[in-house]
C-alpha cells in the first residue's frame, strides 16, 4: 500500500500542506523545529486514528485553531480517500468523503509502522506507554482487538465509576458487580490472548534481527499480565481474573479502582533474562525497538498479505554505517518509505538518486527535488 497524497490543515505548526509522495522513497529534510516530525505523525494519525507522541487531541491542533483535518488518497487494492477531523472534543473519519461511524471500518484500510526519537520511551518510559504502543499496533492488525479494547475501557470506566460511589453507608450491589465482572473477563481474556500470540510471533522474528543489526544474541520481549497465571487459555483467565476481583474486592473499594486487568499489563525487552531497561546501554536499547518494529514488518506482511507504509523520524542520525545499513537491508522493495533527516549527508547517495526529496522549512515546502 502507498499513499499517494497528502493534505493537512491546523495541524500542529502546519497551516496547510498538500503534499504528493513518491510510491516508493521519500526524504523529507530541514533543520530541527520545521515540521518533520510532525508530518509523518499526521501520517500515522491519517491511519490509526491516534498519535504515537500524545495520549489527546488538544495539542495536535495548530495553535488558536478549533479543529485540523488530516486527508490522504491511499493506494491498496484500490484507491481509497481516507480523512481525519480533530477537535479538542472529538475526531471524526471519513472514507471517500463519506462519514464513518466504526472507527473498526476505518483504520482497516491503512497500517503504518513508524520509527521515532520516542520509541525509546517503550523502553524506558512506563508501562501505560508500552500497553500504548502494543495496543496501537494489534489495533492496526486486528480489528476485533481494537473493538474488544474499546469495549474494554468502556466496562472498566463503568466498574471504577461503581467503586467511586461505595461507600460505607452504601451496600455494595453483588449482582451488578458480578455483571461487571462477566463482562469485563469475557473482553479481558481475548486482549490478553492476542497480546500473548503478538508477542508470541515477534519473538521467532525478533532475536536474529536484533542479532544481525546489534551482534548480540538473546534477545526476546516478555509479556506481564498482572495477574498470576500459568497458560493463556480461556478457563485459565477466566478462573485468575475471577479470583483476582473477587479475593481483592475489599482493596479495590478502598483504592476506588480495578487492580487487574490489561489495564495493568506491562511488556519487557530483554538480553536472555537482564532487562534493558535496567541493565542495557542507550544503544542497545535503540537496536531493540529497532529490531521490534522491523519484525512488525514481518508480521504485518504475513497477517495482513501487504506491505506496511513506513516511517523513519530521524533514525539514521545516531547509527553507524553498518547500522544504516543493516536497518535499510529490511525496509527496501516493496514497501513506501518515508524518512526525515537533518541532513542529508547521513543518506546513502544511493538512496538519494532513488528518493523524492522535499525541503521543509516554517511548515511550509520551500523546494521538492526529484530524483537528484
Amino acid at each position: 500500500m502507498i499513499i499517494k497524497t497528502l493534505d493537512i490543515q491546523n495541524f500542529r505548526n502546519y497551516t496547510s500542506l498538500k503534499l504528493d509522495l513518491n510510491d516508493k522513497l521519500n526524504i523529507i529534510y530541514g533543520k530541527n523545529g520545521q515540521g518533520k516530525t510532525n508530518l509523518l505523525e499526521s501520517i500515522y494519525i491519517l491511519g490509526s486514528t491516534n498519535s504515537h507522541r500524545s495520549f489527546t487531541s488538544d495539542n495536535l491542533i495548530k495553535s488558536g485553531e478549533e479543529k485540523a483535518k488530516i486527508k490522504g488518497k491511499l493506494i491498496k487494492d484500490i484507491s481509497y480517500n481516507l480523512e481525519i477531523n480533530l477537535t479538542k472534543s472529538k475526531k471524526q473519519v471519513k472514507i471517500d468523503d463519506k462519514v464513518v461511524s466504526k472507527f473498526t471500518d476505518y483504520i482497516e484500510k491503512m497500517n503504518v509502522i513508524i520509527f521515532s526519537s520516542e520509541d525509546l520511551d517503550l523502553i524506558k518510559g512506563s508501562p501505560l506507554e508500552r500497553r500504548k504502543y502494543f495496543n496501537l499496533e494489534l489495533s492496526q492488525l486486528s480489528i476485533n482487538y481494537y473493538s474488544a479494547l474499546a469495549d474494554f475501557n468502556k466496562l472498566l470506566k463503568l466498574r471504577n465509576e461503581y467503586l467511586k460511589e461505595l461507600n460505607p453507608n452504601v451496600p455494595i450491589d453483588l449482582n451488578y458487580m458480578q455483571s461487571l465482572n462477566d463482562y469485563l473477563v469475557n473482553k479481558s481474556i481475548f486482549i490478553y490472548q492476542m497480546r500473548n500470540k503478538f508477542v508470541e510471533k515477534l519473538n521467532k522474528i525478533c532475536p536474529p534481527i536484533y542479532e544481525k543489526i546489534a551482534a548480540i544474541k538473546g534477545f526476546n520481549i516478555k509479556y506481564h499480565p498482572s495477574i498470576e497465571i500459568e497458560s493463556f487459555d480461556k478457563e485459565t483467565l477466566k478462573k485468575a481474573l475471577h479470583d483476582a476481583y473477587n479475593n481483592h474486592l475489599e482493596k479495590e473499594m478502598h483504592l476506588k479502582s480495578t487492580l487487574y486487568g490489561p489495564h495493568r499489563d506491562d511488556f519487557s525487552f530483554n538480553i536472555e533474562n537482564n532487562n534493558l531497561r535496567e541493565f542495557g546501554s542507550q544503544g542497545q536499547q535503540k537496536m531493540a525497538v529497532i529490531a521490534l518494529k522491523l519484525s512488525e514488518i514481518e508480521v504485518f506482511k504475513n497477517f495482513k498479505k501487504t506491505s506496511p507504509i513506513i516511517l523513519l523520524d530521524d533514525v539514521f542520525s545516531d547509527l553507524d554505517n553498518t547500522k544504516k545499513n543493516n536497518l535499510l537491508k529490511h525496509i527496501k522493495g516493496d514497501m513506501q518509505v518515508i524518512i526525515t533527516t537533518t541532513d542529508l549527508d547521513s543518506i546513502d547517495k544511493k538512496l538519494l538518486n532513488q528518493a523524492k526529496l522535499i525541503h521543509i522549512e516554517n511548515g511550509q515546502i520551500n523546494e521538492i527535488e526529484v530524483e537528484k
